[in-house]
């Protein structure tokens, strides 16, 4: 079987789309500021774009944190419960950035956020679980992740539009209003995945087993510092966007929709991959699109630095393009593949392999961003730096895989 039903469910069209919007939350979170990080470095006088790009990097590593508890809540309290805290601590987050008055406080307010978006992240992995294996765990997978990646696509003209006609602080509200609506529809739609008698008590001795049952999975390990280094591999690119096309192209009117174009990429490869998971299996994805991109990037690393550190706008637009459309595929296939040995300490599972990616991610886009030197250079170097580790991983978790089912069967 690989679907396995919990009460009166939703059916997979709702279902999906519930849980794209639950996700998508993480991905608005982000995208939604990119236009404004300029007006509010304007607004607190925060003169070096490297320090705007903090709103981004800082959210993450908060997320990281609220990663580290929220998979033992949503073992012990419960998938839904869990949810609601974590939209509960969203919600504050946002009111400090909301009112904030200094970018020190707008930067703890989104480190915040990012500990309260944790929760329905972590969660919502772990009601997966409860309900999908196998292939198609990645299969589902795939269209929540198609649609949270469609959503955002348009979440720079949402944040463009919200700043031109009122101000940069009513994104903020925007997130309130989608707190709230996710916190309606899970409450009234999604009925609880894990029974009470199959709860794991908060206990450290318990939550301490079940960690170093997790660290005995090297294969688990992997692939969750291999999905840290994909997507700190696109945070580098995301949260240097709106610095390259002003300043290396002239482009801030329209960067709203250049960046929906190469978000679409990703949209096309979940899309796609959705539709093939069952036929070819994820490893095998994986391999194919990881392989693709390592030689992608490498490739536009070359003509980077043969052209001086610039490319054309359509060779950049291009560029991008083709490493999105490879790592579209990416993220659900490896989380399918390391959440799959985990069964019932799913929560705890989740909870470190985002933990676990968000630090990677977070740390290596920071890191990166460090690096910027007003060309295309240090962003195309950290693709290919970053694509390349996270291929070595998963060769060895994948080796490591089939030893251990060798040993098993």
């Amino acid at each position: 079987m690989n679907e396995k039903r919990a009460g009166r469910s939703p059916g997979p069209r709702e279902f999906i789309a519930l849980f794209a919007l639950i996700t998508s939350l993480t991905a608005l979170t982000i995208d939604t500021m990119l236009p404004a990080l300029a007006a509010i470095g304007r607004d607190f006088g925060v003169e070096d774009p490297r320090d705007t790009q903090m709103i981004v990097s800082i959210m993450v590593l908060g997320m990281m944190v609220g990663e580290l508890f929220f998979g033992s809540l949503a073992d012990a309290l419960g998938r839904k419960n869990a949810i609601m805290i974590g939209l509960a601590i969203y919600a504050a987050g946002t009111l400090m950035t909301l009112f904030s008055g200094s970018m020190e406080i707008l930067l703890a307010g989104r480190f915040v956020q990012g500990i309260g978006v944790s929760g329905p992240k972590i969660a919502s992995r772990a009601i997966l679980r409860d309900r999908f294996e196998g292939d198609a765990l990645a299969r589902i997978g795939s269209f929540i992740f198609m649609i949270f990646i469609l959503v955002p696509m348009a979440a720079p003209a949402i944040g463009t539009i919200l700043i031109i006609f009122w101000h940069w602080r009513s994104i903020f509200l925007l997130f309130l209003i989608l707190a709230a609506t996710c916190a309606l529809w899970l409450g009234i739609r999604q009925p609880e995945t894990l029974p009470p008698e199959r709860r794991i008590p908060l206990s450290l001795h318990v939550q301490a087993g079940n960690l170093l049952q997790i660290l005995r999975l090297p294969d688990v390990v992997a692939q969750a510092v291999a999905l840290g280094f994909i997507f700190g591999a696109m945070l580098s690119f995301i949260s240097m966007a709106p610095t390259l096309f002003l300043e290396l192209y002239g482009i801030e009117e329209m960067f709203a929709a250049w960046f929906a174009l190469l978000a679409f990429g990703i949209g096309i490869a979940s899309f796609i991959n959705g539709h093939v998971v069952r036929r070819f299996g994820a490893a095998t994805l994986v391999w194919v699109s990881l392989s693709a991109a390592v030689a992608i990037s490498a490739i536009g690393l070359v003509f980077v630095i043969g052209s001086g550190g610039q490319l054309p706008f359509s060779g950049f637009v291009g560029l991008f393009f083709c490493l999105f459309l490879c790592i579209g595929s990416l993220f659900g296939n490896i989380t399918a593949l390391a959440m799959q040995p985990l069964g019932r300490i799913a929560g705890m599972g989740a909870s470190f392999v985002s933990a676990l990616s968000s630090l990677v991610s977070g740390l290596f886009a920071m890191a990166s961003g460090r690096f910027y030197d007003g060309t295309l250079l240090p962003v195309t170097t950290a693709m290919l730096l970053a694509l390349t580790i996270a291929a070595l991983l998963f060769a060895f978790a994948r080796r490591r895989v089939r030893r251990r089912d060798a040993v098993s069967g």
